[in-house]
Formats: structure tokens, sequence, C-alpha cells
């Protein structure tokens, strides 16, 4: 049976423990910023992304792999032996599964490239079963297998606390982010289908919590949670209540709070959290 080695890309929001421990290949994007541009974690951390995006005038923009990043990878893989599933973020945010899926045909490695159909935790999520399958020595069909039902039962919400970079982006017009901050609205989004897609409006904090506390606590009713996300960019008091919330009425604490990647702090901005949790 081939040995399968999983790779995936740097908005995964894995830590350095948990993808040297799997020994998961993790292809960079780069950020764009003032005319100048970083390897993302590599030469530029979320913190740091965060103090330069708030002193940026123009909105940083991302930019997918190279497909020769990829086949480079690829191909080193291949030659020590294995077969490759490349896991990566949603299609509707990124080129990067776009150019892995060339590679892949350019390669003579043996490539599966998914579409997780998320981004940060959630996309984890595929990934670090993916690999304790690779490990266990599961087979390529069983693992893309499993990772169709993670993805069915996986949930991912976005709250951003500024409509700025939204706007900056294109997502929404500058009439309605007017209104929007006129009235203090927050906006929660979810990644349904792999795309940002607005899902309620709320006017403080406390609403945030209470909206996702209770969607959490009504999802998890007769099933079990496999697994819980909370990133935040420069929103950490607020994920912090989400967690302390989460706890209090389902008493699960198996929670970790991360600064998330600035392919998301990007389309976020400052202030934002991401919620993502899935249930089997």
């Amino acid at each position: 049976m081939s040995k399968i080695k999983i790779v995936t890309d740097s908005t995964v929001d894995l830590s350095d423990e948990s993808i040297k421990e799997f020994g998961i290949e993790v292809v960079p994007l780069t950020i764009c910023i003032d005319n100048k541009t970083y390897i993302d974690r590599v030469d530029i951390t979320p913190v740091e992304f965060i103090e330069k995006m708030k002193q940026s005038k123009e909105l940083p923009k991302s930019s997918q792999p190279s497909t020769g990043a990829f086949l480079e990878v690829y191909d080193r893989l291949g030659n020590e032996g294995y077969e490759v599933l490349s896991i990566h973020m949603t299609g509707g945010m990124s080129g990067t599964v776009r150019s892995a899926s060339i590679a892949a045909e350019m390669s003579e490695t043996n490539v599966r490239v998914v579409d997780s159909r998320y981004i940060s935790k959630a996309l984890s999520f595929q990934v670090l079963e993916a690999a304790t399958m690779a490990r266990e020595g599961r087979s390529m069909v069983d693992i893309v297998a499993r990772l169709e039902e993670i993805r069915l039962q996986t949930q991912l919400y976005v709250v951003v606390d500024t409509l700025d970079n939204l706007v900056k982006g294109g997502r929404i017009g500058k009439g309605r982010a007017w209104i929007g901050s006129l009235l203090k609205i927050k906006i929660i989004a979810s990644l349904a289908g792999g795309e940002y897609t607005p899902v309620a409006k709320v006017r403080s904090r406390a609403h945030i919590i209470t909206y996702l506390a209770k969607q959490f606590t009504e999802d998890v009713k007769g099933k079990t949670i496999k697994g819980v996300g909370i990133v935040h960019a420069e929103g950490f008091e607020l994920a912090t209540k989400l967690k302390e919330a989460i706890i209090e009425l389902t008493g699960y604490d198996k929670i970790n709070i991360e600064d998330t990647t600035p392919v998301i702090s990007t389309h976020t901005g400052v202030g934002a959290i991401s919620f993502m949790y899935y249930l089997e």
C-alpha cells in the first residue's frame, strides 16, 4: 500500500507543533501590503500583519501559491514514494485549489486535490483527520469519503466589527456600510457553500454571543462534538466571551483561541472573530 502525504495551504490555522507532529506539508499564500509582499506565516505573523493593516490606507491583497510551488512539492513527495492528498481553502475565496489542481495534472505523482469548502480551523478539521487516517494506513478512497462527511457536518461563522474591509473588498456597497455603521450593526456570516454569506445582523457584542452560542447549542443536541475552534483578528475579548458562553451552556471546554490567518483578516478587518465546529 502506498504511503499518503497530506498537503494544505497556510490558511489552515494549524499550530507548528501539529504540522510537525503529523508531517503535514504547507504551501503558503502571499500577502501584499503597502507594495511589499510577504509569505504568509513565514516572514510575517498574524499579529504583525494586523498592525500593518491598521496603518495601511489600502486593502491588503492575498495571492494563491503558484502552480509551480505546488508542482515542486508534489514531485518531491512522489520521489519520496508518497501519494498526495492536497486539501485546500474554499475555491469561493481563492484560486488556491485551482493552482493545486493544475499542478496535480502536470505532476507524475498520484495527487488527489480536495476543495475543503472552508478555511481556518474548519479546514484544519479535515486536514488533521486526513493526516490521522493516512498515518493509520487508510486508503485514499476511505480518507476522501471521510472528508466529505466532515464537510457536511461543519459550520463556520464569521463576525466583523467594522464594515470597512467589506466595502474595500467589494462585498457590500458604501451606502449600506454607512447605514450599518450608523446603526452600529454587526454582520454574522457563514461560509455556506464555500462562500461568504451573511446570515444575521445584530447590534451589540452581547447579541453576537447570544446568537452564536444559541446556534451551537441547538446544533449539538443529540450529536457528538468532534472539534471546535475560535480564531480572531485582534478580537480576543469577544472570542473569550464566546468561549465562556459555550462552556456555560454545554460544558464543552476543549476550545482554543488563536490568531487567524491574514487572508481572513484582509476580508473581515480588525476586531473580527470566526467560530467553527463539526459534529457527528
